[in-house]
């Protein structure tokens, strides 16, 4: 068994996890609990949690998916839309409301949300404390894209997006992106591998490497 049990209320929850071998879908624990001081914790170690059901699972898989902001790939037509003028991409504006287009809209394959209202209360506590962040894109006075993510140091740990129109996602992550790279972020972490992420620049890494990039980004403040 390659994970093991957390119990609510414990702090510190998560051992040296580079010395722990993770299942073959990234599971490296179970339980504990959605504290904003445990899920920062989990990220310092490279851990994040899949969703705010009990028993929570906690993920840290092997490859991971990262991008470099400055190698985003703009391609061709996401180019067209944005030069169109007709989107306006705001940071922040509303994260909770960000969060719950991202469970609501559904996507390809998918069957309900793992982002529930324990999530959006969590992650809303730690964007009332500057380190979580929504990237939101708006038409015509309505949201219709956007992602939402943790950031620590020089790293951005995207969580989830969504898009109610064409490009209207990559249009936030490409903002995201020219953000990031004015400030010297060293990577996007987009945990799971996709291949609509991968179009657009993203690429998959070791977990050993992810953690020792991670360990470079955290000795840095946050540049947000």
């Amino acid at each position: 068994m390659g994970w093991f049990f957390l119990l609510p209320g414990r702090r510190p929850g998560f051992p040296d996890t580079r010395s722990i071998k993770p299942e073959p879908d990234g599971l490296v624990a179970i339980g504990g609990d959605l504290h904003p001081e445990l899920i920062l914790e989990a990220y310092t170690k490279g851990v994040f949690p899949w969703e705010g059901a009990d028993p929570i699972p906690w993920f840290s898989p092997d490859p991971r998916l990262i991008l470099r902001p400055a190698e985003f790939k703009a391609h061709r037509s996401l180019r067209k839309t944005r030069n169109k003028g007709l989107h306006e991409v705001r940071f922040d504006a509303d994260f909770q409301g960000t969060m719950r287009d991202c469970a609501r809209v559904r996507r390809r394959g998918q069957r309900g949300s793992w982002i529930n209202e324990r999530m959006v209360k969590a992650y809303g506590v730690l964007h009332e404390r500057g380190l979580a962040h929504s990237v939101e894109t708006w038409r015509e006075g309505r949201r219709v894209g956007g992602l939402y993510g943790l950031c620590l140091g020089r790293a951005f740990f995207g969580e989830s997006m969504f898009a109610k129109e064409a490009d209207a996602s990559k249009l936030a992550l490409w903002a995201l992106c020219e953000h990031l790279t004015r400030r010297g972020f060293l990577f996007v972490d987009c945990q799971q591998d996709t291949p609509h992420l991968r179009t657009l620049g993203a690429f998959t890494v070791s977990r050993a490497f992810f953690l020792a990039e991670l360990e470079q980004a955290l000795k840095s403040s946050s540049a947000w």
